[in-house]
């Protein structure tokens, strides 16, 4: 959004930040004696005149303002343009030299044309002169429509104001620069308007409809409009009561009384005969290839030659074999104007023409398009085509083919049957709001029972994958009721999707509940793939309870029952049971058997099965396999429409680009993250991007901002306390950096608290006590004592001798420990204080060289420049090179140029688990 206030006029301009930003540069540059121009490129409807009219907004007072707009009616007549351009600074002709004098006077006296270069000299030379008592800014909208030599002489000047305050700007149709011959703004730097992005087209619906826009009305104006800002305005302004609230259909394209239809219908009228029927084929096919054009142009013997013509208007795009429409709001436009006769004359060539056995679908659709009544046998063959298009994987069509069906068919319970259908493949061909629009036609009367619970769970899944867990999870707790008595085992996947909803919007305590729902249902004997699901839900609700030891059981028989069953969302399962349980080589297995199975219905599964084996990838140590296979999620999902497992991905790949040091990357991804996280209410990728953020801080060597961003994660909305566990090493270096003895000690405030504890929804039993100051004989989760001098143990085994450095390791490794419960503590293992000794003995070599100068050590934070900061060790005296004798248990001082920077002692701690990440990541270990 940008928002410019000029004499008291705002105006917005959704989505066009960038084509903002290079209008204020020109005027600026101009301001500063130096100009420039500018050709504004687009199709009709995205916003050429708003950027003109924002440029002479903010332009202002400072710059004298000539402009013009291109009348067709006038485009014949020479020079009219330059009539009206010129008219406002005509008294200053008198000041050229006489030649350009004597032909700009014929321009206003209507003496005839002078010579052509001369009069480009002149209009030049006019513009500069007026310029000599300030800058100038010149316009020219719809500048196709002027005549030729008018927009000559005033691209002949556009092309020549490097060293003069004059910034001229060209607003002009795509298809009149299309050909060499007709680019007649050549040399002109140009501006092309895309079409808005889907945040920008909402914002734009938002501002048109004061009441509100739903979502999925929202999503469906979007695609129907193609990003066409004027489409939007038009079509926002002609939704009626009953469209906003979702009781009537959502509009098929532009109102009548709509200016950009009347702009392509009147492009599609100008055509011949032989054009429109050209045109009208790629209108009514949106898979039309070379081949079978050229098949329907020969039987209706149509000169071909005419679809150059329907380019040149931009009715149609010719890229290879592949003949389309550009925009979907040229489609409906086209198709709702054209005669009849003429559709229907299409449909019936198209099906005469498309013959091939992959084809029939198609075949099928264009003649039940010429069905002016219900057909039984004919939605009975279309039926049947969309049964072999689905299984060819051809998805699209086989919708298409439902939907036509459902409308042939007289049975009512057959006619929400096929919808249902037609939605579960729309969703499978990744278009999540056709197929939610599909749903929404369900009538009341046929969604009862197993029907409408087979439409709630498709639903929820979609709202899972494409919208906001939240409301995916009631409805899919309301597809597993209605479901019980029907089908159990869509019935437990739906309970199942429920839960996975709640994870990924942090919200465990609707977890518990999901899973204890779950095992009211279990019965003695269950299917392989049924008992996998339930032993799942055991095992996971163990472990978000704290109770790990007793998770682990269930856990390993998800794994085990894995392999009974090729169903690609059962390996995803088992695959995250291995990841808790600390397989990670079983993790990446699992999860890879799952992304190979994921083809055909099982195709929406993949983003998802991708998504663990990037993670266990990551703690494998394999960064580069995790950003590819991160990478490829992202393309699978975004192509499925799954845009939570896309944004998922991007979270990921962030703090890949984090752990290894690559903080422009890693910015970029986190900005491409942040707001789609939190509309979304998306709780792991949100906890993901604040542990990227903590380890960009501590590369930065902003240890105390890192403690307070991984110590905030436990108090927001995106909690999620695996991710949460997994970030400890990184705060545990940071409270050891900044010197954070006080904060680790301060209840509520110092280490990790126990998954569960640290979780505000979710509260145990007996709670973890407040850490003490002194290391004593504490008790971990059951009342069980942990090993005497557990928390002490990583200063001694870091070989610290000063009582403060000990104490400021102290505490946060006493949270650390405290949170084991296991049979012997993570500090146990020295793979486990790798963080700890880097950070630990870098500060203890800062305050030593500190004391050696006299100086108070500083604390570490945003700007730090005192003992701890590296460029103080690098200054610190080296006594000769050796230590003295009371220097007991100091490093070694390496010279600078070998000494770590804060990036790479950031890098030795990229495996998480044998980092040392907590009791719940300890016990994936003893496990």
């Amino acid at each position: 959004m940008k928002l410019a206030v000029v004499s008291d006029v705002s105006v917005v301009l959704r989505g066009r930040d960038r084509q903002i930003a290079l209008l204020e540069e020109l005027l600026d540059r101009a301001r500063s004696g130096r100009g420039g121009a500018l050709a504004v490129l687009a199709e009709p409807g995205m916003g050429k005149t708003a950027l003109l009219e924002f440029a002479v907004r903010r332009a202002g007072p400072d710059f004298r303002t000539l402009g013009i707009r291109g009348i067709r009616q006038e485009s014949s007549l020479e020079l009219a343009g330059l009539h009206r351009l010129l008219g406002p600074v005509a008294d200053r002709i008198g000041r050229l030299p006489a030649c350009q004098a004597e032909a700009l006077t014929r321009v206003f006296e209507g003496n005839g044309p002078a010579d052509p270069y001369t009069l480009c000299t002149a209009v030049h030379a006019l513009l500069t002169e007026t310029a000599r008592d300030g800058p100038v800014l010149c316009w020219g909208d719809d500048v196709h429509w002027l005549d030729r030599a008018s927009l000559d002489a005033m691209a002949f000047t556009a092309r020549r104001l490097g060293g003069e305050p004059v910034v001229m700007l060209f607003a002009a149709h795509n298809e009149h620069v299309t050909t060499p011959e007709r680019d007649r703004l050549a040399g002109i730097a140009r501006l092309p308007l895309p079409p808005l992005e889907e945040t920008a087209s909402a914002e734009v619906l938002a501002d048109r409809c004061p009441v509100g826009v739903a979502e999925d009305l929202s999503a469906g104006l979007t695609e129907l409009t193609g990003g066409n800002p004027l489409a939007l305005v038009e079509v926002a302004a002609a939704l009626t009561p009953g469209q906003l609230s979702g009781e009537e259909p959502p509009p098929e394209t532009l109102p009548p009384g709509s200016r950009l239809r009347a702009v392509y219908r009147r492009r599609f009228f100008r055509l011949s005969p032989d054009a429109r029927r050209l045109a009208l084929l790629a209108v009514a096919d949106d898979r039309l290839d070379g081949r079978t054009l050229t098949r329907a142009a020969l039987a209706d013997r149509l000169d071909l030659r005419e679809l150059e013509a329907v380019r040149a208007w931009g009715l149609v795009r010719v890229d290879g074999e592949s003949i389309s429409v550009p925009s979907p709001v040229i489609r409906s436009a086209l198709y709702a104007d054209a005669p009849l006769s003429e559709r229907n004359l299409v449909h019936e060539l198209l099906a005469q023409v498309l013959d091939d056995d992959r084809q029939r679908a198609r075949r099928v659709w264009h003649r039940a398009a010429l069905a002016g009544e219900a057909d039984d046998g004919l939605a009975a063959e279309l039926s049947e085509a969309a049964a072999e298009a689905a299984a060819a994987g051809r998805y699209t069509d086989s919708s298409r083919a439902w939907q036509r069906a459902s409308t042939l068919t007289r049975d009512r319970g057959e006619q929400a049957t096929m919808l249902l259908a037609a939605a579960t493949d729309a969703w499978l061909a990744g278009r999540s709001r056709r197929s939610r629009s599909l749903i929404r036609q369900l009538t009341p009367a046929t969604r009862q029972g197993r029907l409408r619970g087979r439409a709630d769970l498709l639903r929820g899944e979609i709202e899972l994958r494409d919208g906001r867990p939240v409301a995916g999870r009631r409805m899919l707790l309301d597809a597993a009721d209605r479901l019980a008595g029907h089908d159990r085992r869509s019935a437990v996947t739906a309970l199942a999707y429920a839960g996975e909803a709640s994870c990924l919007g942090g919200d465990l305590r609707r977890y518990l509940a999901i899973a204890e729902h779950a095992a009211a249902m279990r019965r003695r004997h269950e299917p392989p793939d049924v008992e996998l699901l339930f032993s799942h839900f055991e095992g996971m609700a163990a472990t978000y309870r704290g109770h790990h030891h007793e998770a682990a059981e269930p856990l390993r028989r998800t794994v085990r029952l894995a392999d009974a069953t090729d169903d690609s969302a059962s390996k995803v399962w088992a695959s995250m049971a291995a990841l808790i349980l600390g397989d990670d080589r079983r993790t990446h297995e699992l999860a890879g058997e799952a992304v190979r199975l994921g083809t055909g219905a099982d195709a929406a599964v993949k983003p998802w099965a991708l998504a663990y084996l990037a993670m266990a990838d990551l703690w494998l140590g394999r960064y580069p396999s995790a950003t590819a296979h991160s990478l490829e999620g992202l393309r699978l999902a975004r192509a499925a429409g799954q845009q939570n497992h896309a944004v998922d991905h991007l979270a990921t790949m962030a703090l890949l680009a984090a752990l290894q040091g690559d903080k422009d990357t890693a910015r970029l991804r986190l900005d491409a993250v942040s707001d789609a996280a939190a509309r979304r209410g998306l709780a792991r990728p949100g906890a993901f991007t604040t542990w990227a953020l903590a380890c960009l801080e501590l590369i930065e060597d902003r240890p105390e901002d890192a403690a307070g961003r991984i110590r905030l994660m436990a108090r927001t909305w995106h909690t999620h306390p695996v991710v949460h566990v997994m970030a400890t090493p990184h705060f545990v270096e940071a409270a050891v950096r900044c010197d954070e003895r006080t904060g680790a000690r301060a209840p509520g405030a110092g280490g990790l608290r126990p998954v569960g504890h640290e979780h505000p929804q979710l509260r145990a039993p007996r709670p973890v006590p407040p850490l003490p100051r002194a290391a004593g004989r504490r008790r971990g989760r059951g009342g069980r004592a942990l090993p005497r001098g557990a928390a002490a143990a990583p200063a001694r085994r870091l070989g610290l001798r000063d009582g403060a450095d000990r104490a400021a390791v102290r505490a946060p490794a006493a949270a650390w420990a405290q949170t084991a419960c296991g049979p012997r503590a993570p500090a146990q293992r020295p793979a486990d204080l790798r963080v700890l000794r880097r950070g630990a003995l870098d500060r203890q070599r800062a305050r030593r060289a500190a004391r050696g100068r006299g100086d108070r050590p500083a604390r570490g934070g945003e700007g730090h420049r005192g003992a701890d900061h590296p460029a103080a060790r690098d200054r610190a005296p080296r006594r000769g090179g050796r230590h003295q004798p009371g220097d007991r248990g100091a490093a070694r001082p390496q010279p600078p140029h070998r000494r770590p920077p804060p990036a790479e002692r950031l890098r030795t701690a990229r495996h998480p688990l044998t980092g040392g990440a907590g009791a719940f990541l300890q016990l994936r270990k003893d496990w």
